[in-house]
C-alpha cells in the first residue's frame, strides 16, 4: 500500500504575542502618519496659521486704555468693547468715546495714541518674513491722533492717512494729527518729519516744530512755527483746598507761556471729569490775555484743569497735561467703598484692576490714579512691584475720606 503524499508542505513559525502587538502598532502608526500628511496636503500645516495670528497679536494691540474704548471687527462688522488683550487686525475700525482714549503698538515699535471722540482704521499692518520691511498704514476717519515712530529700516513705511491728506513719517518722528468736526485737518510735527501729500496734489515736508493748516478742498495753508502747549504751574497735581465758611473753595489757575510759538491769548477749562466732557465742565474762558485765572464757589469735590494757547493766525495749540486738584472739607470719617476689585494677570508685571466705587471718586494704586465712571466702574492698567503678591489700592472721595485695601495678585 503506498503512501499519497500533500502537494503543498505547510511549516508551522511560532509567532509570540509581544510580537503581534508590535506589529499591529506599526500598521496604526502608519495609518495616522498617511492621514496626517493627506491632511496637510489638502488643508495646509494648521499651526502655521497659528503661529502667523500670534505674530499679528503681538504686532498690533493695544498697551494703555482709557474710558469707554470699541473695536469693529473687520470681519464680521461686530462691535466689542476694547480689552488690553484685544487683538488689533488690518480692516479693524478702533472708536474712543467722549471718555475714551487708547495707545496702540505697531509691528515697527511705533506708538499711535487715539485721543477722545476719535475713529481711526488699521488699513496694514504687515512685515516681511525676514522682519526687515514693515509696512504700517492707518486712517483717520475723525478726531485726533499722536503718533511716535522708532528707528526704520531701509523699506519701511509708515503712513496716516485721511480724507484730505497723505502723510508718510521719517524715523524717529512725532507728530499730532487731526479731523476736525469741520471738514479740516492740522498736522503738528515736534521731532523729525513728514512727508504729505493733498488730494488737491500739494507736496510738502514739515520738519520739526512746523505747523499746517489743511482746508476742506486739501489746500495747504501757511506753514507756522508750532506753537506749543503751556505748562500747568498751579494748583498742582493732587493739591487739596480747604472750603471756607460759605463751604466752597477758590482755585488760582496759573501756568507758563508756550516755551514756542507767540500766543495772543489762552482758554481754560475746569471740569468735574478728566476726559473734559459736555457734562462735567464746570468753567469754559477763552480770550485770556494773563497766565493766571481767579475761579471761586467751587463746592467740595474733585476738579480737573487745563489750558491751551491760541495763536493770532488761528493756531490751536495741544491743551496742557491734566492737572487734578481736590476741594474738600477736610473729610467726615466714612469709609469709601470699593466693590467687585479684582486683578487680571496680561503679562510680565502688567496687571488689568477693575472695581466699582463711588462715581466721581478717585482710585489711585502706586503712581496711577483713574476716577470711577458715572456708574461707579474703574479699570486701571498697573505694572507691580516686582516680586510682589499684592498691591494697595487707595479710594478718595470728594470729601477727602480715604480707604484703603489689599489686593492679592494671581498670574493664573
Amino acid at each position: 500500500m503506498s503512501t499519497k503524499q500533500n502537494r503543498f508542505d505547510l511549516e508551522w513559525w511560532v509567532v509570540s504575542k509581544r510580537s503581534i502587538y508590535l506589529l499591529v502598532a506599526l500598521g496604526v502608526v502608519a495609518a495616522l502618519a498617511g492621514a496626517v500628511a493627506l491632511y496637510v496636503r489638502a488643508y495646509g500645516n494648521p499651526f502655521g496659521g497659528a503661529k502667523t495670528n500670534s505674530d499679528e497679536v503681538a504686532g498690533a494691540r493695544f498697551i494703555s486704555l482709557e474710558g469707554e474704548v470699541r473695536v469693529v471687527r473687520a470681519a464680521t462688522r461686530e462691535t466689542v468693547a476694547a480689552r488690553s488683550d484685544t487683538p488689533l487686525n488690518p480692516g479693524d475700525v478702533v472708536q474712543t468715546q467722549a471718555d475714551g482714549r487708547a495707545r496702540i503698538l505697531f509691528v515697527d515699535g511705533s506708538t499711535y495714541f487715539v485721543r477722545p471722540n476719535s475713529v481711526i482704521q488699521i488699513r496694514d499692518n504687515t512685515t516681511t518674513d525676514d522682519g526687515r520691511r514693515t509696512n504700517v498704514r492707518v486712517h483717520v476717519d475723525r478726531g485726533q491722533i499722536n503718533v511716535r515712530t522708532e528707528a526704520q529700516s531701509e523699506g519701511t513705511s509708515n503712513v496716516v492717512e485721511t480724507r484730505l491728506t497723505e502723510s508718510k513719517l521719517t524715523a524717529e518722528t512725532g507728530a499730532s494729527i487731526g479731523v476736525n468736526d469741520n471738514n479740516t485737518e492740522e498736522i503738528r510735527v515736534t521731532g523729525g518729519a513728514i512727508e504729505t501729500a493733498t488730494r488737491g496734489g500739494e507736496r510738502t515736508t514739515l520738519r520739526a516744530g512746523e505747523y499746517i493748516a489743511v482746508n476742506q478742498q486739501g489746500g495747504i495753508g501757511n506753514r507756522e512755527r508750532l506753537l506749543g502747549a503751556p505748562v500747568a504751574v498751579a494748583p498742582r497735581n493732587l493739591e487739596k483746598i480747604a472750603v471756607g465758611a460759605n463751604g466752597a473753595g477758590a482755585a488760582r489757575l496759573r501756568w507758563q507761556r508756550p516755551v514756542s510759538g507767540a500766543p495772543a491769548h489762552y482758554r481754560v477749562e475746569v471740569a468735574t471729569s478728566p476726559f473734559f466732557v459736555q457734562a462735567g465742565k464746570v468753567v469754559e474762558r477763552d480770550q485770556l490775555g494773563a497766565t493766571e485765572f481767579q475761579i471761586g464757589d467751587l463746592r467740595p469735590s474733585v476738579y480737573f484743569w487745563h489750558v491751551r494757547a491760541i495763536a493770532s493766525s488761528g493756531q490751536l495749540s495741544e491743551w496742557s497735561e491734566p492737572q487734578k486738584f481736590i476741594v474738600a472739607a477736610g473729610g467726615t470719617g466714612e469709609q469709601v467703598p470699593i466693590a467687585e476689585l479684582a486683578a487680571e494677570y496680561v503679562a510680565g508685571s502688567i496687571y488689568l484692576v477693575r472695581g466699582r466705587a463711588g462715581a466721581g471718586n478717585s482710585v489711585r494704586i502706586g503712581d496711577r490714579e483713574v476716577i470711577a465712571t458715572s456708574d461707579g466702574s474703574f479699570q486701571l492698567q498697573i505694572n507691580a512691584p516686582p516680586n510682589s503678591n499684592e498691591i494697595t489700592v487707595e479710594a478718595e472721595d470728594a470729601q477727602g475720606n480715604k480707604s484703603q485695601y489689599r489686593l492679592p495678585l494671581r498670574k493664573a
